[in-house]
């Protein structure tokens, strides 16, 4: 039986740039496929979803900011991991590439070695397993057509914004999502509510799972946000 290579997308304009990257991951026995812009690049994520983007921050057309936060609001590509690629060192940058999704910030010039150890990980982040609309992570089980949580087979009561609040972090296990980005994604609003609302919302949750082992996977991410984690 084969065993289909993982198949990655690589959005750079630097032409020397894209051959090695397409010579070296080809050497890793990944499937490469290259988009010379920002615009082709949604397109072909949307059109044949690859198992993760590596996305340069300088593109024409769109920028790579621009590229990941559209790939983050297309139920096709939303939950594909995306690594940015850019020569931009400082970190309020590379904050900026993490509040808007993309799931790890690599500084040119690079070690190739180093960019694939770091796919290896993004490709064996844990998935949430999605059956029957129900999202499973652990021992928490939310049901998203019902809006009902159990965990370890008790029930738990949450209102609206904690079920979304979960129910965002589930679909991404493992992955960091800062304050600032979920208040995008829960709240649907950036700039008129503070951080401090998410970290409330956190501690209700945490509270209705108190006295299960659901509690413990909730983890903060110390100066940055939260993530839930099935272990």
């Amino acid at each position: 039986m084969s065993i289909t290579s993982p198949r990655i997308l690589v959005i750079e304009d630097e032409p020397s740039q894209v051959e090695i990257l397409r010579f070296n991951l080809h050497q890793e026995g990944f499937d490469v496929r290259v988009s010379m812009d920002g615009e082709a690049g949604v397109q072909a994520a949307i059109e044949d979803p690859p198992d993760l983007i590596l996305l340069d921050w300088m593109l024409p057309n769109l920028s790579g900011i621009e590229v990941c936060r559209l790939l983050r609001r297309k139920k096709e590509t939303r939950e594909i991991p995306v690594l940015m690629l850019t020569a931009r060192s400082e970190e309020r940058d590379k904050i900026r590439g993490l509040d808007i999704g993309a799931d790890d910030y690599i500084t040119k010039p690079y070690s190739i070695r180093e960019l694939i150890a770091r796919i290896h990980s993004a490709l064996r982040r844990p998935k949430a397993s999605i059956v029957e609309h129900k999202l499973c992570v652990g021992v928490i089980e939310l049901d998203l057509e019902k809006h009902k949580v159990m965990s370890e087979g008790i029930a738990i009561d949450l209102g609206p914004t904690e079920f979304r609040l979960l129910a965002t972090l589930m679909h991404s296990p493992e992955r960091v999502f800062s304050r600032e980005r979920l208040l995008d994604l829960v709240w649907d609003i950036s700039a008129a509510l503070e951080t401090r609302t998410v970290d409330v919302h956190i501690g209700r949750l945490r509270q209705a799972l108190a006295g299960t082992k659901g509690k413990a996977q909730i983890r903060t991410i110390r100066g940055f946000g939260y993530s839930v984690s099935p272990v």
